[in-house]
């Protein structure tokens, strides 16, 4: 069943408890306001306390060798896709990673990034013959107001790419990968696929589908590091500086990462 539209707003909403910048902030705002009260021992104490735990969050969390080592445990547990010339599947199944909605600026509704690697992904192994139909999965992802449907998006570049539009089937309601594996399902029933998705979306993605009773081999798309963790290394000063990159790639992995408890505590897993 898919939450409503409140529900699916609260969902947003409570993924910022686990984005360390979330924590920093919430730390900081606490420092501002300790140093705006009258001076006491006490308060000193703590003043100092959130100061070095601040300043600690960001060293962790926007440290590079923290988000590779992260990163690399999540693309490391599913092996790169190494397909035969007689492997085939009911279906090639893109998720989605998001599109920005057109404005005053923007002439056109976007994909994101992400989006448009998976699409350029599942097109690519399409034209290898690896399944007769390609589904694009992904619907309107905003809380509020109308955004555009993610697989519509998608369903445009991958006809300027060269797959059939009669090959091409959208599941355009889904808004998180649990629905899009609930959508597909619905779609194909009891079918084996090809999943493609970012190479650290991949673990929970996988176990989403197959928990619906998809037949589902994973085709990791767009790996964000080259080597599993402690496996050829090169360390270098430079990793233990921290960086706004870096930041961004630890949060995703703990979303992800919180992401796959959290399905696996609901039973969604």
């Amino acid at each position: 069943m898919e939450p409503s539209p409140f529900l699916f707003g609260l969902y947003k909403l409570a993924k910022f408890a686990v984005y360390p910048f979330t924590w920093m902030f919430a730390l900081l705002a606490l420092v501002a306001i300790l140093a705006a009260l009258p001076g006491s021992p006490r308060r000193s104490w703590w003043l100092r306390y959130l100061s070095a735990s601040t300043l600690l969050l960001v060293f962790v969390f926007g440290n590079p060798l923290i988000a590779r080592t992260l990163l690399g445990l999540l693309e490391g547990q599913y092996p790169p896709f190494s397909g035969s010339a007689t492997d085939r599947f009911d279906a090639i199944v893109v998720l989605s990673g998001g599109a920005a909605s057109k404005g005053t600026l923007r002439p056109s509704d976007q994909l994101s990034g992400l989006s448009l690697e998976r699409t350029i992904c599942g097109a690519d192994l399409f034209a290898q013959g690896l399944a007769p139909r390609l589904i694009l999965t992904g619907g309107d992802a905003m809380i509020f107001g109308q955004g555009p449907k993610e697989a519509v998006e998608m369903t445009r570049l991958a006809l300027r790419l060269g797959v059939p539009e009669d090959a091409i089937v959208l599941e355009d309601r889904s808004r998180t990968t649990y629905e899009n594996a609930v959508g597909v399902k619905r779609i194909l029933g009891h079918a084996s696929i090809l999943l493609v998705t970012s190479a650290s979306h991949v673990p929970r993605a996988v176990g989403l589908f197959r928990k619906q009773g998809l037949e589902t081999t994973a085709f990791p798309c767009g790996y964000l590091v080259k080597d599993r963790p402690w496996s050829g290394w090169g360390v270098n000063p430079f990793d233990l500086i921290p960086e706004v990159d870096a930041l961004s790639r630890t949060t995703g992995a703990i979303a992800e990462i919180v992401g796959t408890i959290v399905y696996w505590a609901i039973g969604k897993l």
